[in-house]
């Protein structure tokens, strides 16, 4: 009997491919094999959004490959991915095959039991899931083709519209705008630093200010309160209105702050003017957080590896088609009772049972669109280790993986407890309260397994009514802080929490807007271009009740429920293009959008009539002349930075490095092809120094020279 089993990936079918006897031919469809046109609309808006699909250009190898097995198959099995993308793709390929009852597996990971087991109990192909992909296309194929030439006419040729990435935009823009409008204030907090009137006892605790700051064998403490008042220093922000709302500290001057000094160091020449009024002992219980989601990892992924979202995709989508990890697009904490049993086991063979939690530990997920019939992100193999990854795929793979290890394989282990120690202090018979606050690792339960435990923060054994002697009293200015800009993770973050997208869509969203030149990069944040922010400015004023939060993630529920069955796609669909369609209308009238450009001191070297701006085309920014269209000169724009390469023009360098070389170049912004920024040498060819990072430039900066004396 011959098997036929169809996948998208070269990679999953040769992982299959191990598990199955010869009574198996494995395939892959190399992804879509139907596609809308991309030369026309592709959806018929008069007869139900009828979407117009058409074979895959340079797929007529593989569907003719497919064809010619299918004929010879007793059996064709349908092991495309579990999500609604999976089921589209599996969808067209029975269709095209002409095989509507081709058998559907589906299967969280890549391992021989999940396959025996989805082959013993194989399914119909969930024409809802289909529909909700159906849905989802056909929505942003009307947005992006009926819009983007709305753009080409009211801002400027070549630009293109997305229905969830302009949301994206406006968040990045609105972000932008609020750090602009922000004004920094002043304020000061004040330290103390006490020691017990008993000198053999020297504090354990770390302080954060600086060692020269505060003299040795004192203990750090906060002034929190003046004559019973909290001293409070209250930042919000709002992430969707934009709104920062920063609440002063009751030390606002520097001469306040000046005077609550003095008076505290006053205070220490007084008879029992420090004494400890309470300390108060907690202990507390940590648990570890649920395994992986989508979300959740590539935030992890972007703070600790410094990974993009779509780089991170790409990682999890090698580890899961070789069979290291379960399926990666998932909202789901849930974990299948085996998988959990096969991780308590190796806790307790490996660290001992103090270490394995006293009862199985499950997690909600907080989506409200969860689907728990998934599962979360977790090793095949409890057993198999980083490093066993990194020597067969790589160094990048293993640390992800070892990330995705760690935090499954710690949702099985013990609690961390930790003694939490608060001492207050009162100064002056009530006029101050001051605070201490330490901590001590009293059993590391699931944190054993995690690089980034806490360390502890011991404090002196300090006792209810003792006199501390005064060391030092300190007072630091400091400054309100903007909003901090976007980055891979917080945007992803943000996108989950107000509903925008789906787990499969979160890293596509940010390169799409980064792609198309409406972000760019600024030490890791994202920062709009002019082009950016004219592009939302146009629609948020044409189209906001398109391009707006909550209405998007409206539209994220409709296709939820076409998905569980409980709507039907078309009037989803209808319901949005009809006042779409309006608006698309009135756009004859609406005024043409400029876009802002920088000036700059340099005279045009063609017309020597007007100065060069900056502007931003297809493939990044540029200088050209502010005449235009009078006169079209253009030059590429070098933006130096204030650094020197550290290689070229080095005695101790390579020759490579040094030929035709006269001194250090200057370090200059530069783009790779795909529009990744990063820095390299003005000197190049002839030098070929490149780093990704400025902190790594600065690092090997030579030293100043110093001058003779004349």
């Amino acid at each position: 009997m011959k098997n036929l089993v169809i996948v998208e990936s070269p990679t999953k079918a040769r992982t299959i491919g191990r598990f199955l006897g010869a009574d198996f031919e494995v395939i892959a469809s190399m992804g879509h094999i139907y596609d809308l046109p991309k030369s026309t609309l592709g959806v018929d808006t008069q007869h139900n959004f009828d979407p117009q699909y058409e074979l895959v250009k340079d797929k007529k190898k593989t569907i003719d490959t497919l064809k010619k097995a299918a004929k010879t198959a007793d059996r064709i099995i349908l092991a495309t991915d579990l999500d609604r993308e999976g089921e589209a793709i599996a969808y067209h390929i029975a269709q095209n095959l002409g095989k509507k009852d081709a058998e559907r597996i589906v299967f969280h990971e890549i391992t021989k039991e999940a396959i025996d087991e989805a082959l013993a109990s194989p399914k119909k192909i969930n024409q809802d899931l289909v529909d909700a992909q159906t849905a989802r296309r056909v929505l942003d194929r009307l947005v992006g083709y009926k819009l983007s030439p709305i753009l080409w006419q009211k801002v400027r040729r070549g630009l293109s519209a997305g229905r969830v990435q302009s949301v994206a935009l406006r968040l990045i823009v609105e972000r932008e705008r609020e750090i602009e409008k922000f004004r920094k204030e002043n304020y000061w907090t004040i330290i103390v630093s006490l020691s017990t009137t008993n000198k053999q006892r020297l504090t354990a605790k770390k302080s954060e200010i600086s060692s020269e700051r505060l003299e040795v064998g004192g203990t750090p403490f906060d002034l929190t309160e003046i004559k019973g008042e909290k001293i409070e220093i209250n930042e919000k922000l709002d992430l969707y209105d934009g709104q920062y709302k920063f609440t002063k500290t009751t030390i606002d001057t520097e001469k306040r702050a000046k005077e609550i000094e003095a008076d505290l160091a006053s205070q220490g020449d007084a008879l029992r003017g420090y004494v400890v009024s309470d300390v108060l002992k907690k202990e507390t219980r940590r648990t570890p957080p649920p395994p992986y989601t989508t979300s959740t990892l590539q935030q992890d992924a972007a703070r600790r590896m410094g990974l993009s979202g779509k780089r991170t995709m790409q990682l999890a989508q090698k580890l899961y088609e070789e069979g290291y990890i379960t399926y990666h697009r998932t909202d789901s904490v849930s974990m299948a009772e085996a998988a959990r049993k096969q991780m308590a086991d190796y806790v307790k063979k490996e660290f001992g049972e103090k270490y394995l939690s006293t009862k199985p530990r499950y997690y909600k997920a907080t989506q409200k669109n969860a689907q728990e019939a998934h599962e979360a992100i977790r090793p095949t193999k409890a057993s198999i280790q980083h490093e066993a990854v990194s020597a067969e795929l790589g160094p990048q793979f293993g640390r992800l993986y070892e990330l995705i290890w760690r935090r499954a394989i710690a949702t099985q282990m013990a609690d961390a407890i930790t003694e939490s120690t608060s001492v207050l202090v009162d100064a002056g018979k009530g006029a101050y309260t001051l605070k201490a606050n330490g901590s001590v690792l009293v059993f590391e339960g699931f944190l054993k397994i995690n690089p980034y435990a806490l360390e502890d923060k011991r404090l002196p054994d300090f006792i209810a009514k003792e006199s501390l002697d005064f060391i030092s009293a300190l007072s630091e200015a400091h400054e309100s802080l903007p909003p901090p800009r976007y980055n891979d993770a917080s945007i992803i973050k943000t996108l989950e929490e107000k509903g925008i997208g789906r787990p499969s869509t979160y890293a596509t969203i940010i390169s799409t807007i980064e792609s198309r030149g409406y972000i760019e990069r600024e030490e890791g944040k994202f920062k709009p271009t002019s082009v950016g922010f004219a592009v939302n400015d146009f629609l948020v004023a044409n189209f906001s009740s398109v391009d707006d939060i909550p209405f998007t993630a409206l539209m994220e529920d409709e296709l939820d429920a076409v998905a569980n069955g409980t709507k039907k796609w078309v009037p989803v669909v209808e319901e949005f293009y009809t006042p779409f369609e309006k608006l698309l209308n009135g756009m004859k009238d609406v005024a043409r959008v400029k876009i802002a450009v920088e000036e700059t001191d340099e005279d045009c070297p063609e017309c020597k009539k007007g100065n060069l701006v900056i502007r931003t085309g297809r493939f990044g920014r540029f200088l050209s002349c502010g005449r235009f269209p009078d006169c079209k000169f253009t030059k590429p724009l070098v933006q130096e930075t204030n650094l020197t390469c550290p290689k070229c023009g080095d005695g101790a360098s390579p020759p490579s490095l040094r030929s035709g070389v006269s001194g250090r170049g200057k370090i200059v912004i530069k783009k790779t092809r795909r529009g990744r920024k990063f820095y390299g040498c003005s000197n190049y060819p002839a030098c070929t120094f490149a780093a990704w990072k400025l902190e790594d430039i600065k690092k090997e900066q030579p030293a100043p020279e110093v001058q003779p004396n004349a």
